[in-house]
């Protein structure tokens, strides 16, 4: 009885996501006649492209638009990283003794490290830098880099991350966010006003300064995440 009742109930379920599915007007050309500027997501869709000169609208909502609230994002996850660190912080004796937590890898898992980090460092640095034009940005770019130097630590335990420069570099990409910010309400603007020329629709140099914002957010990014890989690799179990 009991799994007639679930397959019933998974049966329900897969109906209306597959009538929902069918429902949505993908690629349908009419999307942007139904929405006008009378309702808040036809303001953007109509409007973005056209002051912004950013093809990613949602790009242009996250760094513009709300680019206030995007600098709080990253703040929190300043904290949390900066919070998880002084968790987990070791005095410098013990930290010297402390062994990466992963088995040794294999040769096979070595040498595949070594090819694909390059390749995984440079798709993130490519996904943040045209996020203003493509699906992405500096969060998900930013994970992606994360991501190579996290291969990279479980595949050898003598890979090391410079902390001291992972510092500067952190620094420097929030105090750039709040600079930019800045910026703006000396120019007689509001914060983070969109200052620069915007450019020409669809090309690398357009959309002002939400690239160059979207940039800065994906080197912060990768930088407290693969401090705290690094960090939580490098836990001494207790004794």
């Amino acid at each position: 009885m009991k799994k007639v009742f679930v397959i019933i109930l998974l049966a329900v379920f897969g109906f209306f996501m597959t009538k929902t599915f069918m429902d949505i007007p993908f690629g349908d050309n009419r999307i942007g006649e139904v929405a006008s500027n009378e309702t808040v997501a036809g303001y953007y869709l109509n409007n973005t492209p056209v002051k912004t000169k950013v093809s990613n609208v949602v790009t242009a909502i996250v760094v513009n638009y709300r680019g206030l609230d995007t600098l709080g994002e990253v703040t929190v996850l300043f904290l949390a990283s900066t919070g998880l660190a002084s968790i987990l912080y070791r005095r410098k004796r013990e930290e010297e003794d402390a062994e990466r937590l992963s088995l040794p890898s294999s040769r096979i898992m070595r040498t595949g490290a070594r090819v694909l980090f390059p390749v995984i460092v440079l798709l993130g640095i490519y996904v943040f830098i045209h996020g203003h034009l493509t699906p992405g940005g500096g969060f998900q770019g930013g994970t992606i880099v994360a991501t190579g130097f996290l291969l990279m630590l479980i595949s050898y335990k003598g890979f090391n991350t410079d902390h001291n420069r992972m510092v500067w570099i952190e620094s420097l990409a929030g105090l750039s966010f709040v600079g930019i910010g800045i910026w703006g309400l000396l120019s007689g603007n509001t914060f983070l006003e969109n200052i620069p020329e915007v450019g020409v629709l669809n090309t690398l140099i357009s959309g002002g300064l939400i690239p160059i914002i979207y940039i800065v957010v994906g080197f912060k990014v990768a930088v407290e995440l693969t401090g705290i890989l690094d960090i939580l690799l490098k836990i001494k179990p207790n004794k």
